[in-house]
Parts: structure tokens; sequence; C-alpha cells
């Protein structure tokens, strides 16, 4: 089995999910948007049905629905990645199930949340997941959301299951945890930055690349940025980091701890509109839009909206 990195590359994005204005799914531009990010060559591999896709706030069907969308509009071109991930471990198996009979290249799967399983737990979980397919997993550790760290120790013992191949670790908010995950798993096993803003402190940890919901917007300075790194140029890596930096800490705005709604408006003013998110999440301010695009205008990044 390859190493997820040799199959998934540097930059993968996890895409958000387009919405009418009667909050349906809207397939046509959710296919677009994978046109649009292979075009661009801003991703090596693609996610559908993670965080940035809202996958919280589906249904069953309508995350099946999304893994039919995107399979069928990247038509080999890139490797897909399933969000698979659920509350409940026999929820999870179905997904991933689901995943597997569709052709998908991979399995994401969040730690279970709202739950607050213990460690045990957290293994017991992703283990019957792994068991229950011969889809490469990569585990997805964001506490922030899901109110459950997978600890060092429980990743560890997870590294030693045969199709468990890595983790997305949205570094953050453990900023150090990579080492311990990298230092700990065999060789075969990959960390990926899950936080866009924190991708050279998770490579110079062990990293091997990120799953940037950010690259949606701007995927080429963050492919750029990435291999200057690997091949040994930090000082150009940083600097593109730190232009980079505004982008990222700009879909945080007022205290917004999901950066979804602000992504979904600079994806909207650098390509086309996506619709708004679903409630509770609330749509980018006219403020908060405004800033976005000023940052964009400043990094010059190429805006397809008309400002308002």
């Amino acid at each position: 089995m390859n190493t997820l990195d040799a199959l998934l590359g540097r930059v993968l994005i996890p895409f958000v999910t387009p919405f009418k204005e009667n909050g349906e799914i809207d397939h046509q531009t959710l296919g677009e948007l994978a046109e649009m990010v292979i075009e661009r060559g801003f991703c090596d591999s693609v996610i559908v049905g993670g965080t940035t896709g809202e996958f919280i706030s589906m249904t069953y069907d309508e995350r099946l629905s999304l893994f039919r969308t995107v399979k069928e509009a990247v038509n080999g071109r890139v490797p897909v990645v399933a969000g698979t991930g659920a509350a409940y471990t026999q929820h999870a198996i179905r997904l991933t199930k689901e995943a597997e009979k569709l052709g998908f290249d991979v399995a994401m799967v969040v730690a279970p949340y709202y739950l607050k399983p213990t460690q045990e737990g957290v293994y017991r979980h992703f283990k019957a997941v792994a068991e229950s397919t011969n889809l490469p997993i990569l585990l997805y550790n964001i506490p922030l959301f899901t109110g459950t760290n997978i600890d060092p120790e429980t990743l560890i013992a997870l590294s030693q299951i045969d199709n468990i191949l890595g983790v997305k670790e949205e570094a953050g908010i453990n900023p150090l945890q990579s080492s311990d995950y990298y230092l700990g798993t065999p060789d075969r096993f990959k960390v990926f930055s899950g936080d866009d803003m924190m991708v050279l402190q998770t490579l110079s940890q062990g990293g091997v690349g990120v799953v940037s919901g950010g690259s949606q917007v701007i995927g080429d300075r963050m492919k750029k940025m990435i291999d200057l790194f690997l091949k040994g140029d930090a000082i150009e890596s940083t600097r593109i980091s730190l232009e980079l930096y505004p982008f990222f800490k700009s879909l945080n705005q007022n205290g917004r701890v999901n950066p979804i709604p602000i992504l979904r408006a600079a994806i909207g003013m650098t390509w086309k509109e996506v619709g708004d998110p679903r409630l509770p999440l609330v749509p980018a301010t006219d403020e908060e839009r405004n800033h976005v695009r000023s940052v964009l205008e400043q990094m010059h990044v190429s805006l397809a909206e008309t400002p308002v």
C-alpha cells in the first residue's frame, strides 16, 4: 500500500459545499468547483464531505450525493478522499463502506464528536472503521470542533493498524503534538497539517503536506511554499507563509471560530458565488467581505467579483 503522501501529494483541498438560495446542495456548482481547482493547479488531491463541506449539517443521503458528484466530476484526474467521519461508530462504518463501493482512494475519518469518549473509546472507534474497509484511512484530529483529542499514545497504537496511514492534525491547537505523532509512528504513517497557518511548523516536525480549505483561493501559492520548503529554501517559503498569513487570519474575523462563512465569500470573490452556509453558520457580513477583498487585493490575487 502506498504512503499517503505518495498517493495524495502535498496539497489536499477539502471542498466547500455550494448551496442554492433554498438551502439545497448545488451539485452543478460543486462539480464546477472540482473542475476549477484542478484546472488552476491548486491541488494534488481533493476531499469531499469534510468540515469545510459542512458535513455535520447534512443528512446521510446528502453526504452520499456529495461523494457521487465529486467522484464523477474529478473523473480520475486527481485522487479523491471521502470524509466519512461520524459521531457514532456504525454511522462512520456505513459511510466508509459506501465510499469504498464508489471507488474513492482514501477515507478521512474525524474523531468522534459530542460524545466525549475516553481514549479507549477513540481507539476502538477508529479500529472498527479501519477493519470494516480495505481503503487507506486518514485520521482527522480537530479537538477545537470535536471536543476530543487523539492523544499521541492513542495515535501511536492506531498507527500499527495496517490501513491507518496518516493523520490530519489541526496543529494550531496543539502546535507540538505533530512531533509526538511523527516520532512515535512507523515510517509509513504520515502527518498532514490541518491548519493553513501552521503548514511550515508542521513540515518542520516531520509533516508531509496540508489539508487546506484556503487553497480553493490560493492553492498555487500554497503548493509553491511547500515545494520551496522541501527543497531547502526556508527563507523564500517563510516569505510566502507570511504573505498568506493575513488572508488566513481574515477568515476568523470578529471572533469567528469557524472560517467557512468567510472562506465561502473569498471563493465568490476569486471564482464564483457558492451560496450561504447552512444555519447555524451565518454568512460573512459586508464589513468582513470588504476586509477579505482588501487583503486579497494587497496580495495581488485576481478577483472575479465586481466590488460592491
